[in-house]
């Protein structure tokens, strides 16, 4: 096919999920639902971050940006979807594809780095607890989140700056519920090898560099914990890393299969399945999963609650004696 007998496309029809109108009313509300709780768990994360001074840590300043790269994610794919499920038209313009899927990248690679420097993080507290204020001072946690969100910034520009070399002509819907890039590679009348190519390279590398960092950290602190006397030291460094292993986990495991595995670029049957995981179900979970096993998140919580209670409001007012 040659660009001379198609017409280039500058807009695309997102399938989404299903024609079904009762399935789509029914699946408005869960994703609208899910889009309220990830916001409000993750935004409320952040506030209670920055109003508790007790939470002003490296760990938990990588936790704040953490969760707002998880709400940045929402933003740029829930409401769109949410849009579609209530309305006939499900066009999204080239430009509009672009920039959702930069905005998307960003998000996906921020929090890639910023897993990876609390990995780092947990490594110093737990093996050189004496020289944690030394090793993992404010400004390196600074610079590491500065590092962390250029990396986003310039591994989302060579992709969309690879994408609008692409041109699109033919079939216009997208088979998915947002712009990811390997979509649109199916959609592509000029071959997406130099694509295809610069995801593995790019994209895994900044994987490898991650995961490698993480598998370091946590045999160096595994192996510092089983040398423990105290099991009461052990349960306790073991519940600081709990949380943060677990979502490793889930983001890494879904990342590598979609992006990494063979053949993900022909494959479209498992995209959507997967995409909705770690677009829209880890950043639902990440406020929880680093809440509800966090005894200085849940304290902090529960002061900000008592001192709204009416009680410790009327233990502060003084009424005049009378005689």
């Amino acid at each position: 096919m040659t660009e001379d007998n198609h017409s280039l496309t500058t807009e695309f029809i997102l399938i989404g999920f299903t024609d079904n109108p009762d399935l789509k009313t029914l699946l408005f509300m869960v994703f609208f639902a899910i889009y309220l709780i990830t916001m409000v768990g993750n935004l409320g994360l952040v506030s209670l971050i920055f109003i508790e001074h007790r939470l002003h840590t490296p760990m938990y300043i990588f936790l704040a940006n953490l969760a707002i790269m998880d709400a940045c994610c929402c933003c740029a794919i829930i409401p769109k979807m949410l849009q579609n499920f209530l309305s006939e038209d499900r066009m999204i313009s080239l430009h509009e594809c672009m920039v959702q899927f930069y905005f998307f990248c960003i998000a996906e690679t921020v929090d890639c780095c910023l897993l990876t420097s609390m990995a780092y993080d947990r490594y110093v507290a737990i093996c050189s607890p004496l020289q944690y204020h030394t090793m993992m001072s404010k400004q390196l946690c600074i610079k590491m989140i500065i590092g962390a969100y250029i990396a986003g910034n310039g591994h989302s520009m060579i992709h969309v700056t690879l994408l609008l070399r692409l041109t699109f002509c033919g079939s216009h819907q997208i088979n998915h519920f947002f712009c990811d890039v390997l979509p649109l590679y199916r959609l592509s009348c000029v071959d997406p090898y130099i694509n295809e190519l610069m995801i593995h390279i790019f994209a895994g590398s900044i994987q490898i560099f991650s995961i490698t960092v993480v598998l370091i950290s946590y045999f160096y602190i595994l192996f510092t914990i089983f040398k423990m006397k105290s099991k009461e030291g052990r349960g306790k460094a073991l519940s600081t890393c709990a949380s943060h292993f677990l979502s490793i986990l889930l983001f890494y495991g879904s990342l590598v299969f979609m992006y990494i595995r063979p053949s993900s670029a022909k494959e479209g049957d498992k995209d959507i399945p997967v995409a909705i995981f770690y677009t829209l179900i880890i950043p639902l979970l990440n406020p929880f999963i680093y809440s509800l096993r966090n005894k200085e998140v849940i304290n902090a919580i529960k002061k900000i609650i008592n001192k709204r209670k009416p009680h410790s409001i009327l233990k502060q007012i003084s009424f005049p004696i009378i005689n």
